[in-house]
């Protein structure tokens, strides 16, 4: 059995963190990482059952969420080389938000399954990386063009000192 795990400090509230990632079917919030997601069947995003194709090729399924704790936990049925159904099977992935005592949040995302294929190991954690450091980024982004109150009060006073 091989197994990653990877934590980020996100720099938002869990809430923030959790209303982003908490629907299965979409994960716009990484768009260098997934370019298309596919929702297989009628079931809600967040629904257990769920099912969706990652960049045309990679299948999972939503096996549970937890909206008290946070918590999503996922199968991958299906991809591309290193993670085929022959090469990788019994995958589960979980993400789990803790809030940090600075009330930003701690993401966990741990997976585990059988291979005989090493490759697995990078690839898994490669993506992981690179999706926790996209959702990070969205928030960063959101948050540079949002000026804080300090800001319009600066700006506005330069305004009426121009204006006089």
């Amino acid at each position: 059995m091989f197994s990653t795990n990877q934590v980020k400090i996100i720099h938002a509230s869990v809430d923030h963190v959790w209303n982003r990632i908490h629907d299965f079917h979409r994960l716009d919030w990484a768009p260098t990482v997934i370019e298309r997601v596919d929702k297989i069947g009628h079931l809600a995003g967040n629904a257990p059952g769920a099912r969706r194709r990652l960049n045309g090729s990679l299948y999972e399924n939503l096996l549970a969420i937890d909206e008290v704790k946070h918590q999503v936990k996922y199968s991958v049925d299906d991809g591309k080389f290193p993670i085929t159904k022959q090469d990788v099977s019994n995958y589960v992935g979980t993400i789990k938000l803790n809030e940090t005592k600075e009330g930003i949040t701690e993401m966990v995302w741990s997976s585990s399954w059988d291979s005989k294929n090493e490759n697995a190991v990078e690839h898994y954690q490669d993506i992981y990386i690179a999706l926790m450091a996209e959702l990070d980024k969205s928030f960063h982004f959101i948050s540079n063009k949002v000026p804080n109150i300090e800001s319009v009060i600066s700006m506005n006073s330069h305004v009426d000192q121009l204006n006089n």
